[in-house]
């Protein structure tokens, strides 16, 4: 409990040194008669400029620990922000937010995760004006988390739009919200609301919760409700919509040629719908979309696209932020000086990772001081980001304690609702001759090969091994052999020969192409005569490219997450049914313009009663 009375007395230490007091709850401030935006607006009006130009931004650091960070941390933070730690950045630029990253050493385990987070919050409350932080991640489940084991994984988007239950979404948000909040994490950059309707499409596919407008808005509001209980601000992305594209806005800049009209009818639902729901904050898009703008700039620095549709026609008055401003797609046409500072005037609040933090915030405040950015303007901005903070109660209490992650993160009551959800998403797309479910008695010896694609998420993994281990707990003897994303002729042989005397092989496809040796694998495998199921770990369109293979079964994950692998392995098995519907169409690999599979298709086992455990 040390943190709560080191707020206490660092609140009254800052009080008494500038004046400064600390924000009253909802009721001392209708016992007093002070509104909440006029508290918020005493307190920008006490900020210097420089601390008002801090609080625009939400950076990165290196580092496990707030203050006290590994020496290779404190060396990589010296190079790329100047700073030795995450209390120097705080104290030096005055940052409004941090955000969390894996590969910056942040998220190791629960209770460092927590404690890095009061450090930062203490950091915040010690300065000239006291100002809690919001602290952010990226914790879509799925393909992207930045929180893994022990945090309870959850199934991603597309896997929760072919469950299609909104109830199931909404569970999901409160469970990662519960968890994130727990940890000090108060603002997650998901769910994703991008409608993917472009199977090519690099950097969303799975990530999106489908195709159909109407289907991913009723999720999307379901996801921001779940996060709402959970206690964090959810923030939806990628707007003006990111679903239709196949370059990668992080190297390089797309291009949506939708019409206005069918961005209205394709992309906009989502969207309309979360700021409906009353969406905390909207991630901008670094793509460019000459419909809605013909000046063709990317969306984040798009004054018609950001003031003019979102905020004007949507009516959305909350927290604009961008997507990482270290992304080619917003660099390749203006000077890192320029960007922040263009986005600004477009209409965003939050200036998130800038590549150096040193140009954009001098950018930014050498904005200011010329008057190419008002002052006024840059105080809607802050007191958008205030009431945030408000909201999520940061100014009375910003700390998390031990016990409260003992209490959330990771408990089985989370876990276990996680498989149940999981179990409800796994897709089962083909299944010659009722060959599934594998019975123990006809099929005990089986054989997992395939794709052992890099965890996204902190899993316990590989995939292959993850499978294996599953069926073995199941009553199956299984075998483990990777044979990666490109098998080579020595693999395939080897996973040929490993398949004899096998009753069964599992095949973990990764986003097969038509020149893809997996093909190959799975059709050697095929040959030897054992029957061979297919399991899609990431996108669901291998199906289309595996025809003619001679696979007897193919499924659907939408992820490699432990969460989805362990589900699969039980409906495989017979333990669970397959429930899961394609969210997305699947065409035919030889006529593109032709579905194999449309939107809602899955198979079940009609008349097959699981076995008692």
């Amino acid at each position: 409990m040390h943190h709560r009375t080191s707020r206490r007395t660092l609140l009254t230490a800052a009080a008494a040194a500038t004046g400064v007091v600390a924000l009253p709850g909802a009721a001392q401030a209708a016992a007093t008669g002070i509104s909440p935006d006029s508290r918020l607006k005493r307190l920008i009006a006490r900020m210097s400029l420089e601390e008002k130009v801090g609080q625009l931004f939400v950076m990165r650091v290196y580092g496990h620990s707030a203050t006290e960070p590994d020496q290779a941390d404190i060396d990589a933070n010296l190079d790329e922000i100047g700073v030795r730690d995450a209390a120097e950045l705080i104290s030096t630029y005055h940052v409004g937010g941090i955000i969390y990253f894996t590969w910056a050493h942040n998220t190791r385990d629960p209770h460092q995760i927590a404690d890095l987070s009061n450090g930062i919050q203490r950091a915040g409350l010690a300065g000239p004006t006291p100002l809690p932080l919001l602290v952010s991640t990226d914790q879509e489940h799925g393909i992207v988390c930045r929180v893994g084991e022990p945090a309870t994984l959850l199934p991603g988007a597309m896997a929760l739009g072919a469950g299609g239950s909104r109830s199931d979404a909404r569970a999901a948000g409160r469970i990662a919200g519960a968890e994130l909040a727990a940890l000090g994490i108060n603002q997650n950059y998901a769910p994703d609301a991008d409608v993917n309707v472009n199977p090519a499409n690099p950097v969303i596919g799975v990530r999106s919760f489908g195709s159909d407008p109407e289907s991913v808005a009723g999720l999307v509001t379901a996801q921001v409700k779940g996060y709402r209980s959970g206690g964090v601000a959810s923030t939806v992305k990628h707007f003006p919509g990111h679903g239709d594209t196949s370059t990668d806005s992080h190297t390089g800049l797309p291009v949506i040629e939708h019409t206005r009209e069918q961005w209205a009818e394709l992309d906009a639902p989502p969207f309309r719908a979360a700021v409906a729901a009353g969406i905390d904050s909207i991630m901008t898009a670094h793509i460019v979309v000459p419909a809605l703008d013909p000046s063709e700039d990317p969306a984040t620095l798009s004054h018609p696209i950001l003031t003019g549709i979102l905020r004007e026609e949507l009516g959305y008055d909350g927290v604009v932020v961008t997507d990482g401003l270290g992304m080619e797609g917003v660099r390749s046409k203006y000077g890192d000086e320029h960007v922040p500072v263009l986005a600004l005037l477009a209409g965003v609040d939050q200036l998130l990772n800038p590549p150096d933090l040193k140009v954009a915030w001098n950018a930014v405040l050498d904005a200011v001081k010329s008057g190419e950015i008002s002052e006024a303007r840059v105080e809607e901005s802050i007191l958008r980001i205030l009431r945030l903070k408000d909201r999520l109660g940061l100014f009375r209490d910003p700390y998390v304690t031990r016990r409260g992650v003992d209490r959330t993160v990771g408990v089985p009551a989370h876990r276990a609702e996680a498989d149940r959800i999981a179990e409800r998403t796994t897709t089962l797309l083909a299944n010659t001759g009722s060959l599934l479910p594998l019975s123990r008695r006809s099929h005990r010896k089986l054989l997992v090969v395939g794709a052992d694609p890099a965890s996204p998420s902190g899993t316990t993994g590989p995939p292959t091994t993850t499978l294996a281990t599953a069926f073995d707990e199941l009553g199956f003897t299984a075998t483990a052999l990777p044979t990666g994303t490109a098998p080579t002729q020595a693999q395939i042989d080897g996973a040929v020969a490993a398949a004899q005397g096998k009753d069964a092989v599992i095949v973990g496809t990764y986003n097969v192409t038509a020149t893809s040796t997996q093909r190959t694998l799975v059709s050697a495998l095929a040959a030897t005569g054992v029957p061979v199921i297919t399991l899609a770990i990431r996108d669901p369109y291998d199906v289309a490219q595996l025809a003619g293979t001679g696979h007897a079964a193919s499924l659907a994950t939408y992820s490699w997450t432990d969460v989805e692998l362990r589900a699969a392995a039980r409906v495989i098995a017979g333990r669970a049914r397959p429930e899961g519907r394609l969210p997305v169409p699947v065409q035919r690999a030889d006529a593109p313009a032709q579905a194999l599979y449309p939107v809602g298709y899955g198979l079940s086992y009609r008349s097959y009663a699981p076995p008692s455990t």
